[in-house]
């Protein structure tokens, strides 16, 4: 697959550094081009032989968040599975530090229901871990259009229900939440909660998936009244990227203490910006604002009481501090040896502390056999718009060439609604022309994903087919979604009492999941008139929600 190689030369004599790096938290060390916190030797050496020594890399990150942040590319690393696992689970064994075990902060990504990891949490948080509350996040709601009102209240409903299941209930589940990291929708919700119910107790560790957002909530918590006023200008922000496993190591920021002073000042602030409208704001805000209405369908703002902060959208990394460019040679810049904030003593010796973890690796999932190109195809970053089609049995649908549903048996036509990134193409043929197309187009820029044509075919797994058997509840309702792994899932509307007979096909080792009920069961009502001479309806973007701002009566 392609992935960057090491750039630079690495030197096995030089000691790790005991610093860590900004981005992902590995340490820092020039030893081993494969392993988390690498940094080119000679970039190593002209940030740790200047006057400041070792702390000369302070505020550097390693090559990976590097390339992540400033190209999308991402490295080989050598990280197992049972090591993310191993460093997450001693993080939540260690004895509590104020006389109270931890709260568990999880974070699941909706699209991804039900969770794979979820599952997992019982035996992480099992006998020896000190755990005092889990309060349990679903991430992403941005990305999905409402399809009937009370949609989000299904969805968290839904969220709770896949809790259950996995045997998380009762006393240690705190709550049930619903945010976008991204947009800020949910977040002051978020942090009210927290403070009301967890206050200053005990520390907090952010759990999740690999890609499920959690990089994004720490760095929006980061900005938010959870954390410490000072914390922002002291505390890099973790590297955020499409790419799966981006946290490698424990990144931090002091949890503030939420006094009934800091309380009321911070309900004032929200009374204050609930009374505003959109008409009110800056031309900046206006334009940001703007920008995240694209994004999502849910659009939120993360304020801070305590301190104003500079606004910015992207990550300042200095790229004189960090490493060259992949395309250029190693060259020494003019060190610039600026001051940098540290926390006192006293400001930090009783704090409790927000943790960011690394994700937990998703097996079976399609991504793993990704290169960071596909991924970022794959993976919706933007509001996801549905594409409705009506089939007749014998009709193939494509979602790329990571996914195919084959409608074999049924008596009328029935709608097939796809649910994933925009960027992903969705290809109709007929059951007698499937394989041949199939076999001619994946690998080609018609099906997209797979990148790369024969030679990249040849190492990709085959499709392979489960038959799935559904009866239609009604036109405007679907049955079930075919979750075709991580690439997006097919939701099935029939007429009721319509059965349908279907084989869907997912890459050889990944999982296909059969959803009951839907997670959007009316999706398909979410759509314009029928293209007329095909299969395809023409496509339909629902206007976005903004929370905290007063509405104006205008759409």
């Amino acid at each position: 697959r392609e992935r960057r190689s090491v750039v630079g030369t690495p030197d096995s004599s030089v000691p790790p550094s005991g610093v860590s790096c900004s981005g992902c938290g590995a340490e820092l060390h020039c030893r081993d081009g494969a392993a988390p916190g690498f940094v080119p030797a000679e970039k190593y050496r002209s940030l740790s032989e200047g006057p400041a020594g070792v702390a000369g890399l302070r505020g550097a990150v390693c090559q990976r968040c590097w390339l992540l942040a400033h190209y999308g590319r991402a490295l080989r690393l050598r990280l197992p599975p049972d090591q993310h696992r191993e460093v997450v689970s001693a993080a939540l064994r260690r004895p509590p530090r104020h006389g109270r075990g931890p709260l568990v902060l999880y974070l699941l990504d909706v699209l991804e229901l039900p969770d794979p990891v979820l599952p997992q949490l019982p035996a992480l948080l099992g006998p020896g871990v000190p755990a005092a509350g889990l309060l349990v996040v679903g991430n992403k709601v941005d990305l999905l259009p409402a399809d009937s009102p009370g949609h989000l209240g299904r969805l968290r409903q839904r969220v709770a229900a896949a809790c259950a299941e996995a045997g998380l209930r009762g006393a240690p589940l705190v709550d049930v939440r619903l945010v976008s990291a991204k947009t800020g929708f949910g977040m002051e919700g978020l942090v009210s909660r927290l403070q009301r119910s967890w206050k200053c107790t005990g520390d907090v560790y952010l759990l999740g998936a690999t890609n499920s957002g959690k990089s994004t909530l720490f760095n929006a918590l980061l900005r938010s009244d959870y954390c410490k006023s000072r914390a922002p200008d002291v505390v890099d922000r973790a590297t955020v990227s499409p790419w799966p496993g981006t946290t490698l190591n424990l990144l931090k920021f002091p949890i503030i203490n939420p006094t009934c002073d800091r309380i009321f000042r911070r309900q004032e602030r929200l009374k204050e910006e609930a009374t505003k409208t959109e008409d009110e704001l800056s031309s900046e805000e206006k334009k940001y604002l703007k920008l995240l209405k694209k994004q999502g369908y849910l659009v939120g703002e993360v304020g801070r009481t305590f301190q104003q902060l500079k606004s910015s959208s992207v990550i300042d990394f200095d790229p004189d501090m960090l490493s060259y460019s992949v395309d250029e040679d190693p060259r020494d810049s003019p060190q610039r040896h600026e001051e940098r904030e540290e926390f006192t003593h006293n400001e930090v010796k009783d704090a409790r502390w927000c943790f960011d973890t690394p994700g937990i690796i998703k097996e079976n999932c399609v991504l793993n056999l990704l290169t960071d190109k596909e991924v970022k195809l794959v993976l919706p970053t933007n509001a996801i718009v549905p594409r409705t089609f009506i089939l007749k049995p014998g009709m193939v649908l494509f979602l790329a060439a990571l996914g195919r549903v084959d409608y074999l048996q049924g008596e009328k036509p029935a709608w097939f609604t796809v649910v994933a990134s925009n960027l992903l193409p969705v290809h109709i043929s007929t059951l007698s022309n499937a394989d041949a197309f199939y076999e001619e187009r994946a690998g080609q820029e018609l099906l997209k994903v797979p990148i790369g044509g024969e030679e990249r075919m040849k190492e990709f797994p085959p499709l392979v087919p489960q038959d799935i058997t559904l009866k239609g509840i009604g036109p405007t309702e679907a049955v079930a979604d075919i979750k075709l792994s991580s690439a997006g899932w097919v939701a099935v509307t029939a007429r009721e009492g319509e059965k349908l007979l279907l084989r869907a096909y997912t890459p050889k080792g990944t999982g296909l999941v059969l959803r009951e009920p839907p997670l959007l069961p009316y999706i398909s009502t979410i759509r314009g008139a029928r293209i007329a001479g095909t299969a395809a309806y023409r496509t339909k973007k629902p206007p976005s929600l903004v929370e905290n701002l007063k509405t104006t009566g205008r759409r």
